[in-house]
């Protein structure tokens, strides 16, 4: 039986890893922490639970396919329900808006609180729906490096959407020309933050990510965040796939140009495929010594990084909602801090999850789980000890002021998260969350491919090579390495065999 070795256990590795096993490959998972989920971990401090990295899922279908393609029923290991609303926005001056699950309510919401037209609004999402539809097949769901995508019947899908894509214009020049009021732009403009970019710089094309949110829904799996990567870790598991701990990768081994395995802390693994989930600077700096880098592509810009706090507050806040955002009063400023002076912003935007608003078991009674997050630059030698205080300090006093409560002395659990520890447990680079950013209108061009032009049988899985980063483009990532790995035999064909 062919073999696969899958390094890191990542969302996008475990992904990989029944993807291939569905294959026909003999799968090993090797990874170096003693647990799988990478970014995606849980913890509790006292009696509070908490989803230690990505807060935000979308594109469930995207889970639910890797059940059905293995003969599953999803529902059966993995559940989920819509949230309504979405977000609680916040701004300076008082205003508000609730991001309803259903456009119209949405619309209608913008229009009561902020006076947009809600036409307007729905001609927005409606935008941002067309571009999507008309681009993902061929930009989120296939490989940006070979021939054959370009000769798909998908490419005159995206040809038809080009002149409405903004290539030419930034996020937030789009979004400004589209309306006036400054708090709705605003809101328009942070999502450039889901890939760790910058709005004033990255391209007009990133406002097809509202149409994930908006239009096709924002979920909450119960048990967490955490519990999509534990059902697949265990659905991985039913189909053979074997999981390692504790178990460091140290090298690529090759053969001319082929790839014939890995070294580890432990021994070698013998393998026809392997797939790196690991940060693809490290993967080359670390695994690859002997080869030469894409240094092109390496040095390419790194997205944001986060600094969290983990807060226990004891007590609830009935106005709060599993998402919440309080803008800065300037934005632009805010994001010059991160990506041209290097620092943070003395005036964040400050971003809540709640997860015991939608399981109550996640905190105390009458209590709540504040996972307090601030995009920041990733780590390039800065003091993160001060910056840590006096963003605390920052946050602390805008929560403070726009709750008219002192939320420090509700503070009764903490714990912290930082670039330092970003880099150090999961090895992103810097710390950076989402590998390179989008500042560029060619950033999706840019992002390293799945697969490896010098080298026969590696590919790359994982938030940072193509299509990028987040729960739903490592998915799509570990989809697409499954799609240019050679099949051996599909798991179906050959149990008939075998009854037969």
């Amino acid at each position: 039986m062919a073999k696969a070795v899958i390094i890191g256990a990542g969302i996008g590795g475990i992904a990989t890893a029944v993807r291939l096993a569905l294959k026909g490959y003999k799968v090993t998972v090797l990874e170096a922490n003693d647990t799988f989920g990478g970014k995606m971990q849980e913890f509790w401090l006292g009696k509070y639970r908490f989803d230690a990295g990505p807060s935000l899922f979308t594109l469930p279908h995207l889970v639910d396919e890797l059940f059905e393609a293995a003969g599953r029923n999803p529902q059966d290991h993995f559940t989920y329900s819509r949230l309504n609303p979405i977000t609680h926005y916040f701004w300076p001056d008082g205003s508000h808006v609730k991001a309803y699950a259903e456009p119209a309510a949405f619309a209608a919401e913008v229009n009561q609180e902020l006076g947009v037209p809600k036409n307007a609004v729905l001609q927005a999402l409606e935008k941002s729906k067309r571009l999507y539809t008309g681009t993902a097949d061929t930009f989120l769901q296939k490989s940006l490096h070979r021939l054959d995508t370009y000769l798909s019947p998908d490419v005159l899908k995206a040809l038809g959407c080009l002149s409405d894509l903004g290539l030419t214009t930034t996020m937030h020049q789009a979004n400004a020309k589209q309306f006036s009021d400054p708090r709705f732009v605003q809101l328009l403009d942070r999502f450039a933050t889901y890939n760790g970019s910058d709005p004033y710089q990255a391209p007009g094309t990133l406002n097809i990510i509202p149409h994930l949110e908006h239009n096709l829904g924002a979920f909450y799996p119960e048990g967490g965040i955490y519990a999509i990567a534990a059902s697949l870790v265990k659905l991985a598991e039913e189909l053979g796939v074997i999981f390692k701990y504790n178990e460091c990768v140290t090298q690529i081994l090759t053969e001319g140009k082929q790839v014939t395995g890995v070294a580890t802390s432990a021994g070698k693994y013998k393998a026809d495929v392997v797939v790196s989930n690991m940060d693809v600077v490290p993967t080359y700096r670390k695994l690859l010594p002997q080869h030469t880098a894409p240094e092109k592509t390496l040095q390419q810009p790194r997205s944001s990084s986060a600094l969290i706090f983990y807060w226990g507050i004891r007590r609830s806040f009935p106005q709060l909602h599993v998402h919440n955002i309080f803008f800065s009063q300037d934005y632009k400023a805010e994001f010059e801090h991160i990506f041209k002076y290097k620092t943070v912003s003395p005036d964040p935007t400050v971003y809540i999850n709640i997860t015991s608003k939608a399981d109550l078991a996640d905190a105390p009674a009458n209590a709540e789980n504040w996972f307090v997050m601030v995009n920041v630059p990733h780590n390039q030698g800065q003091d993160w000890p001060e910056l840590t205080r006096a963003t605390r300090q920052a946050v602390l006093q805008k929560l403070s002021a726009m709750l008219q409560t002192d939320v420090e002395a509700l503070i009764e659990e903490e714990q912290l998260l930082d670039p330092l520890l970003i880099e150090s447990r999961t090895s992103s680079f810097g710390g950076a969350l989402y590998g390179s950013s989008s500042n560029n209108r060619m950033a999706a061009f840019l992002r390293h491919p799945n697969f490896s032009s010098k080298l026969t049988g590696l590919y790359f899985c994982g938030g940072s090579v193509h299509p990028g980063g987040g729960i739903p483009l490592c998915l799509l990532s570990a989809k697409i390495v499954a799609g240019l790995v050679p099949a051996i035999v599909s798991r179906s064909t050959h149990n008939v065999k075998h009854h037969a």
